[in-house]
Formats: C-alpha cells, structure tokens, sequence
C-alpha cells in the first residue's frame, strides 16, 4: 500500500492487479521479473479489468488497523500458550478445570496447583497475565479511537452481537463505502460468496471463495454465530439463519452461518453508506407487543 501512495504521490495511474487473477504469470514455464512485468502492462493496456484491481486503503485506516491486528496477534500468542500450560500438565497426570476464561488463567491456575507443578509453567502463566494486561490495554485504546474518530462504529453496535472491535474492522476494511454500488457487493469483496463451476448442464456447489479481508471474515462469522446462539436477540438474520439451518445436508447449519454473517456485512454496509441510520431487526415490519417489551 504505501508503494501505491508514493507513485501516486508523484501524479502517476496506479493499477494495483490482484494476485489471486493473474494466472497468466504466476503459472508461466519462463517466469522473470522482466516477463512479469512485460505481462502486466500487456494485460493493463488491452483491458484494466483483467487485472481485477484493488484499491489500498488510506494510510490513516491501515495504520488504525495495525492496532487491531495487534491485539488479534496477541489473542492467539495467548490462546496457544493457555492450551500449552494444560497440555504440559496434563502428560504429568494433572488436569486443570475447564471453563477458566483468560482473564483469570494465571491467578486461577496458581491458586488451583502446588509450589512443585505451578515452579515448572511459571514463566508460561506470567506470560499469559502480561499479554492479558496488554489485550486489555488495546481495548481501552480501540474504545477510544472509536469515541474520538470512528463515531460510526458506534451505530454499528448497536445490531445484536457486533462488537467494538468488529464495527472498527469493518469501517477501516471498507475505508470508504461509496465506492461500492451496491451493499450487497460487500460478499464477494469479503470472499464469503461461493465459488462457481458452472458448464453445460454442470452446476457444481462449492465452497465460497475466502477472498478479501481474512480476519474481518471471521469476526462477522463469529457475530453470526452469536446470532444464531441461544443469546442472539431476534431479528430477521436469527429468522433467515434459522430457515437456512433446516435445510437438507449435513453443513446446513455452517451455510446458515455464513449466509447470516453475509447478510450481516450488507446491513452493516447500508447503515454505513446513510448517515445517521439504525439498526432495525424486523425492517418494514412493525415490533410485536412481546418483542417490543
């Protein structure tokens, strides 16, 4: 990204082709940078389309989005090391209780084992309790980044099961949601649309395409599966989850997932793209008394 602001920096066009469509060079017999090259501006001059271009985000949002990532790398660093200490204990016959949270690993973990068996995951369970204090630390300042200058996230919040964390993601993934004709374009940007084989009269079902932004993907999923839970609120994507999850097959219920954390995306992007909306969970459809209370 910070290559494509510099070119453009200095008055050039800048055609950022996506890797994942230009099969023409990444699978070449004779590949140099020259070729590579030479290829690109070939394809770039009879059709720009071909390339699939993408466009980079304001160094303002990819800078924001390091925080996220950072607490997202250390959320995993201390998931490992959690399942680390159990591990370890474990092939030494000694077995921790389940359904400690992180929070409170560390001082659960010493109060639960011996001097002799706390002395040998020591050094983990400290790790764990200052990757703890820092992911709260991180919290605090996304809280703050979204009060000072993501108000937006804010209106996010307020559709059952999105977080904080999730409503920062998605405005900095999408960084500005008018380039988008349509809300429903927000799918196949965020690779959660299924992949399509189609010839004669061969239709295959795949899975989707997992294109764009990884780690936003798996928080709407994550939202969606707290929707579809036993302590979503009702709405119209519990109703929709819920209808897809009584289909045929086995992976009713994954499609169900993905189709509500899809549907999630769009209504995120409408509210997004028209200041000052609300969330509504039935739209067009008044509240029942039962709902209403």
């Amino acid at each position: 990204p910070w290559i494509s602001r510099l070119l453009e920096a200095a008055g050039h066009r800048v055609i950022v082709a996506n890797p994942r469509k230009v099969r023409a060079i990444y699978t070449a017999d004779n590949k140099t940078d020259r070729k590579d090259a030479e290829m690109l501006a070939r394809i770039a001059r009879m059709d720009t389309k071909l390339l699939y271009p993408i466009r980079h985000g304001s160094e303002a949002s990819q800078k924001a989005f390091m925080i996220l990532k950072s607490r997202d790398a250390l959320v995993r660093s201390r998931v490992s090391l959690i399942n680390g200490v159990r591990s370890l204990l474990k092939s030494i016959g000694t077995l921790l209780p389940s359904g400690w949270s992180a929070d409170s690993f560390t001082r659960k973990a010493r109060e639960h084992l011996d001097e002799e068996h706390t002395r040998l995951v020591d050094a983990m369970l400290e790790c764990i309790l200052v990757q703890t204090e820092e992911v709260r630390l991180l919290d605090k300042r996304i809280t703050a980044m979204i009060e000072d200058r993501y108000p937006d996230a804010q209106r996010l919040q307020s559709v059952g099961g999105v977080g904080p964390i999730t409503a920062l993601a998605f405005i900095l993934t999408i960084d500005d949601p008018h380039r988008f004709n349509k809300a429903r374009d927000i799918g196949p940007f965020l690779g959660m649309t299924p992949r399509r084989d189609q010839s004669g009269d061969c239709d295959k079902q795949l899975p989707i395409t997992k294109a764009g932004n990884a780690m936003l993907r798996r928080l709407l999923v994550n939202c969606s599966q707290y929707i579809l839970g036993p302590f979503g609120p009702p709405s119209h994507l519990r109703e929709a989850g819920e209808r897809i999850s009584q289909g045929p097959g086995k992976n009713a219920r994954k499609r169900a997932v993905v189709a509500v954390a899809r549907k999630l995306a769009i209504v995120l992007m409408k509210m997004l793209k028209t200041p000052g909306a609300t969330y509504e969970p039935y739209p067009g459809r008044p509240l029942s008394g039962a709902m209403a209370a």
